[in-house]
């Protein structure tokens, strides 16, 4: 009897060193870019370079531009852009370890905010193909697919009724 209990004690306590470790793999991941699904992102705000910034919503499944009078946005390019939400960081850093004009974020070359949370994209790393983004008070890395891009001319949007 007293041997079958140590070895359920030590059936238990290895089960709690795995549950622990399994816990601490999962809180040391970097996770994705923002805690938000790309499925729950309704507004978009993106402003390339120095150029005026565009302001998109979703609204019955498609994304529409909003400045101004309301026209159809290309829901493709408005799609990749809410995916990056969900962008799986490489790495994360606190922002104070970068001289930000260093990496590209003085000024950033993009800003994106995803349901008003902003994501200021800088430089690519000398890594490899990563962009550095700030959020909030750190800085991650993404892979660079992930950059935003402008409207191509077979991509413009389309008044709404046509």
């Amino acid at each position: 009897m007293r041997q079958r209990l140590w070895l359920a004690g030590a059936a238990v306590a290895l089960v709690a060193a795995a549950a622990w470790q399994w816990r601490r793999d999962a809180d040391a991941a970097p996770g994705t870019l923002l805690r938000m699904a790309p499925s729950a992102v309704t507004e978009v705000t993106l402003q390339l370079g120095n150029g005026p910034a565009e302001h998109y919503a979703r609204r019955d499944g498609h994304w529409w531009r909003t400045d101004g009078t309301a026209v159809r946005a290309d829901d493709g390019r408005l799609g990749e852009l809410a995916d990056t939400a969900a962008a799986e960081v490489l790495g994360w850093r606190a922002a104070g370890d970068f001289e930000p004009a260093r990496i590209g974020l003085v000024p950033p070359l993009a800003v994106l905010s995803l349901n008003g949370q902003r994501l200021d994209f800088g430089e690519t790393a000398v890594t490899g193909p990563q962009r550095y983004v700030r959020v909030g008070d750190r800085v991650a890395l993404i892979s660079v697919r992930y950059t935003p891009r402008p409207a191509t001319n077979e991509a413009q949007a389309v008044p709404h009724g046509k």
